[in-house]
């Protein structure tokens, strides 16, 4: 089923757009350790375990509507305080520290009226309320009632609680290797297990997370491996690979909510977000019942709806990629990545481009308005610069060839104002570039725009690299001023790569010697060899920068301005 097609309640899918490898894996039995971390872990993609957790005690014993309340509640004992996040924006609990604050010592910081920590029994209480009025809403005057009614003679929900349906336990630690202080619950150990397949990691953490009535967490990743084990209650968990951030929308890496979504989970601004209308397609949806683990590889986001009085544990450990990476090879790491980003988008962008001129779009077939002027114009003034050549280079070019050099002449001729021997005054395209990159730091969420800005790209980029060679050619030969004017003054930072690599894929099909005769040809226009090779150099820097930003701001949530 097309994945924008399910809602919140639905049930699972798999994107469209989803890459095969990055689907879920599902086991009816775990797999021993060593499959684990030969076959499942090595992936970095997500697994589904059905019922690996179904024999630990918290599956048997913690289940809310068969007495887990009060068999929890006793087990904890009654003077534990534990964390809670409480959320201003309802049932959705956001990454932003804005919309939701942690009701602990830890973040007295945040806002006055949420520094207390929640007991335990008092929320056991207050779940135990629940069941018995499980459709009233927290705000009515019986929900209210309820809500502040005690349940024996020792119980009763503090003024904190009145609104129970915004509290969380989140990550409320079990074991934790880092603060063992931050412990609370260290006693529920006894009631699970480590899974079989997860013999001998070390975990960072183990946590538990309850909710009292159904709630949605914001979009996410974690920096550490996870594996979510659900003993009661139901999880739906919507999950995108890393590779799917440019349509989430990432918040700055510098901020306090950097592993969160910018993207509104239940109002998605589109008109903001413009790729998030993509990204369920990218997705895929998951679901747990009582008994089920999911594998969350780190980098993985995540969303997840909770069912109400669902509890859940988690183990977090740190990869083996994150465990050998070393800190003075961070800095390198970090600009190979980037540098393999800013690739993968350079290669994305002009391959679907010229997808889409193959098929003939108008992004490729300018008008003749846009060409500057009618065809008779064209060809009169092809005819007038060559009328005194018996053998014409022109005769040698196909028809679409010559079209696009029509094309090309007309740009040079009629974009800007000609003085003598086609010497241009006017500013440059490099130029209205460096303005526009340093005037804005928005770049428009569709990358295409950059074609659209460069009409020479949009000429050249449709021609296989020999068609190209021999319209270049004949620029050369017939019209050198004009090849002059359109490398030097008019080709942007897009054309100056697309043009680039036309000359590498023409290289790879030429012997050396035709190299050398085309690129003798070519140079042998300019009056100065070195300023052409500088402004193919400095378009391509340019277009570098230009996908660079996007790189920023579509993986790590940043802009970043155009080095002076």
């Amino acid at each position: 089923m097309r994945a924008e097609d399910d809602d919140a309640g639905g049930g699972e899918f798999v994107g469209a757009r989803l890459d095969a490898g990055l689907r879920a894996a599902r086991f009816a039995s775990p797999p021993s350790a060593d499959e684990f971390a030969a076959a499942v872990e090595p992936r970095n993609a997500p697994a589904v375990f059905r019922g690996v957790v179904k024999d630990w005690t918290a599956s048997s014993r913690w289940d809310p509507r068969r007495g887990g309340l009060d068999y929890l509640r006793e087990k904890v004992g009654p003077d534990v305080d534990v964390e809670a996040m409480m959320s201003s924006t309802g049932h959705v609990f956001y990454g932003d520290l804005r919309s939701h604050e942690r009701a602990g010592a830890n973040a007295a910081y945040l806002a006055p009226r949420f520094q207390v920590l929640v007991p335990f029994s008092k929320f056991m209480n207050s779940c135990k309320s629940y069941l018995r009025c499980p459709n009233a809403s927290s705000d009515s005057p019986k929900a209210q009632e309820i809500l502040k009614e005690p349940a024996s003679s020792e119980e009763g929900c503090s003024s904190s609680l009145e609104s129970c349906d915004q509290v969380y336990l989140a990550q409320v630690s079990i074991l934790n290797t880092e603060n063992k202080e931050r412990c609370s619950l260290e006693v529920l150990k006894e009631d699970i297990q480590e899974p079989t397949f997860l013999r001998g990691k070390p975990f960072s953490s183990i946590n538990i997370w309850m909710n009292r009535a159904h709630l949605r967490s914001s979009t996410h990743y974690d920096p550490h491996h996870n594996l979510l084990c659900v003993v009661a209650g139901c999880k739906k968990v919507t999950l995108w690979p890393p590779s799917s951030s440019p349509y989430l929308y990432p918040m700055p890496v510098y901020g306090e909510a950097s592993n969160h979504s910018s993207v509104s989970i239940e109002e998605p601004d589109y008109s903001r977000y413009t790729r998030a209308r993509y990204m369920k397609e990218y997705s895929e949806r998951v679901i747990l019942n009582c008994g089920d683990a999911l594998f969350i590889p780190e980098g993985w986001y995540h969303q997840v709806d909770s069912d109400d009085l669902t509890i859940a544990i988690n183990f977090w450990w740190k990869s083996r990629i994150m465990n050998e990476m070393l800190e003075h090879m961070d800095a390198y790491f970090l600009r190979r990545i980037l540098s393999r980003l800013v690739d993968k988008e350079m290669n994305k962008m002009v391959q679907e481009n010229s997808v889409s001129c193959s098929k003939g779009t108008t992004v490729c077939q300018p008008t003749d308005e846009e060409s500057g002027g009618p065809e008779q114009l064209k060809q009169k003034q092809v005819n007038s610069d060559s009328s005194d050549k018996k053998d014409s280079p022109l005769q040698t070019l196909e028809p679409s060839t010559l079209q696009a050099l029509y094309e090309l002449i007309s740009l040079v001729h009629n974009s800007a104002e000609m003085v003598s021997q086609n010497e241009i005054t006017e500013p440059t395209s490099q130029d209205a570039y460096c303005k526009q990159s340093n005037g804005s730091k928005k770049i428009a969420a569709d990358d295409s725009s950059l074609l659209e800005k460069d009409p020479i790209a949009k000429i050249i980029l449709p021609l296989k690299p020999l068609e190209l060679q021999s319209m270049l050619l004949a620029m050369a030969r017939t019209f050198p001023r004009t090849l002059e004017a359109l490398v030097l003054n008019m080709l942007g930072p897009i054309g100056a790569e697309i043009l680039t690599r036309k000359f590498d894929e023409m290289d790879q099909q030429a012997t050396k010697e035709q190299q050398s005769e085309f690129y003798k040809t070519f140079y042998s226009v300019f009056d100065d060899q070195y300023a052409a090779m500088d402004a193919l150099l400095n378009g391509k820097e340019m277009f570098s920068f230009q996908v660079f930003q996007s790189v920023l701001r579509q993986y790590i949530g940043v802009h970043a301005d155009r080095p002076k």
